[in-house]
């Protein structure tokens, strides 16, 4: 800029000749930053000094209006320096925010073209291993510890301090690692994936030549990434718990279907067997028919146990409350199952003070031939089954106890579910699985409970009906006398 200077200075003014020094000071500040800008903006000055202020050839200024021309060159160098300056950061944040944007937004592209959860935790591990230039790792929480779920490169492994931090990170919602303020002895920096929901993974980061896993001004691209890999782990975990749940409510649905179409089929034919059973034996009385007619009957009950749990699935159970004598409802669920209970002693133990109950007398009738058919089947033979009742505080305890092997420790919650039957136990002998179930159904649907349990004395399974004061006749109302 001085030889240009220098071939204009008989053609143009003095003063001119200042403005062209400050093309080289806009041009180091815009390429090269604010340093620069002023760096140039000195040089012009003195340049502009030694050339063309006289006396020339020197530093020196004998004229003080040049003096002033030369602080005057050096204020707008400068400030042209931070104007070009401040320009050239806006627009290399501008380029870094586009940079960073197309980053996430395939990052996002990547993370939505897995078609299952192991394939989207390791686009997870890829994709941040691919754009921080990293080594990635994912692991889960488990109640045994973080389990290592994905790996970039996928040979990675965890020793027990990386495990200790990765666990921290997942207590604590915080960073945790190399990097970070805790447990910083381990080699990975540990992050949380975290939502509204809970913790869904931790991602860990770490660099071959040792270095901190994230780069200086990466932090807000670092924590977009992990937001987005959490929202994603966590709408995959919910799409498939909905799948689950479809396919859950589905199998429900074809099991009430079959329970409700078989139930059907099979009523009307043993409907006739029992009719002709009955009409023979007024005929001949023949043992066979004894045993035809027993068997009808128990087949009978199968089938209306397969009834009552397609109307219980199907929440079409109806009920009439009434009041209700427990020893009326004992004595006659004890006439139905004579058969089931063929070579055992029944003794009825209840206290002569309970009360009327406020329950549908069908319904409790049904658990009662299910809890004495299951102490028949299930007794050893020749022992006895008890029945028992006894007023507590706030509740009646009606208890059916039979003398087998009992229940096994930790699965009496189990025996209530559809079609279990627990090995190696009193509950593995044959039968449809269902009666308990429907015991417990009736019971919850007139307010009462039902609970399994072992007892000592006499050794075996003891299930109890738990008739809360709630339905005892001293709330009884004008429609229970109906």
């Amino acid at each position: 800029m001085t030889a240009i200077s220098l071939l204009l200075v008989h053609a143009i003014a003095l003063g001119n000749i200042a403005l062209l020094y400050l093309v080289p000071v806009m041009f180091a500040a815009a390429r090269y930053g604010l340093r620069a800008g002023l760096f140039a903006g000195l040089a012009s000055s003195l340049a502009y000094n030694f050339f063309f202020l006289p006396p020339t050839g020197t530093l020196t200024v004998d004229n003080p209006a040049n003096i002033i021309s030369l602080l005057v060159l050096l204020g707008v160098a400068i400030v042209t320096s931070q104007f070009a300056a401040s320009a050239r950061a806006q627009a290399q944040r501008a380029q870094e925010s586009a940079r960073q944007n197309a980053m996430l937004a395939g990052f996002s592209r990547h993370l939505s073209a897995a078609a299952g959860q192991e394939e989207l935790m390791q686009s997870v591990c890829t994709e941040i291993a691919r754009l921080l230039d990293v080594r990635a790792i994912l692991l889960t929480p488990s109640v045994e510890g973080p389990i290592l779920r994905a790996a970039v490169p996928p040979e990675d492994r965890i020793d027990r301090i990386e495990a200790a931090a990765a666990q921290w990170a997942m207590d604590h919602l915080q960073p945790a690692g190399r990097g970070s303020i805790t447990l910083t002895a381990s080699d990975w920096l540990f992050h949380p994936l975290h939502t509204q929901r809970g913790v869904v993974a931790v991602v860990g980061m770490a660099r071959d030549d040792g270095d901190l896993p994230i780069p200086t001004g990466h932090d807000a691209l670092v924590t977009s990434l992990l937001d987005q890999a959490a929202v994603a782990l966590d709408r995959m975990a919910l799409e498939d718990q909905m799948l689950e749940a479809r396919q859950v409510a589905e199998r429900d649905r074809l099991r009430a279907a079959l329970l409700s179409s078989v139930s059907h089929d099979l009523r009307t034919p043993l409907t006739s067997i029992l009719t002709a059973a009955q009409a023979l034996r007024q005929e001949q009385g023949s043992t066979l028919v004894d045993t035809i007619e027993s068997e009808a009957q128990r087949l009978n009950r199968f089938v209306a146990n397969l009834l009552d749990m397609a109307r219980l699935e199907a929440g079409a159970l109806p009920m009439r409350v009434e009041a209700t004598d427990l020893l009326d409802a004992v004595s006659a669920a004890i006439a139905d199952t004579r058969q089931a209970l063929a070579g055992h002693m029944v003794t009825v133990d209840l206290s002569p003070d309970l009360p009327l109950v406020r329950v549908d007398p069908v319904l409790l009738h049904h658990c009662l031939i299910n809890l004495l058919d299951n102490a028949g089947r299930y007794g050893a033979p020749g022992t006895t089954v008890i029945i028992r009742g006894r007023s507590e505080a706030d509740a009646i305890l009606l208890s059916v106890i039979d003398q087998g092997p009992g229940i096994p420790a930790g699965q009496e919650a189990r025996l209530f579910e559809t079609f279990t039957r627990l090995a190696g136990s009193d509950r593995a002998v044959h039968g449809t699985g269902l009666g308990l179930t429907i015991v417990k159904g009736f019971a919850e649907a007139m307010g009462l409970s039902v609970a399994a349990s072992n007892v000592a004395d006499p050794s075996g399974a003891c299930f109890t009906i738990r008739i809360p004061d709630t339905v005892m006749i001293g709330n009884m109302t004008l429609k229970d006398l109906a």
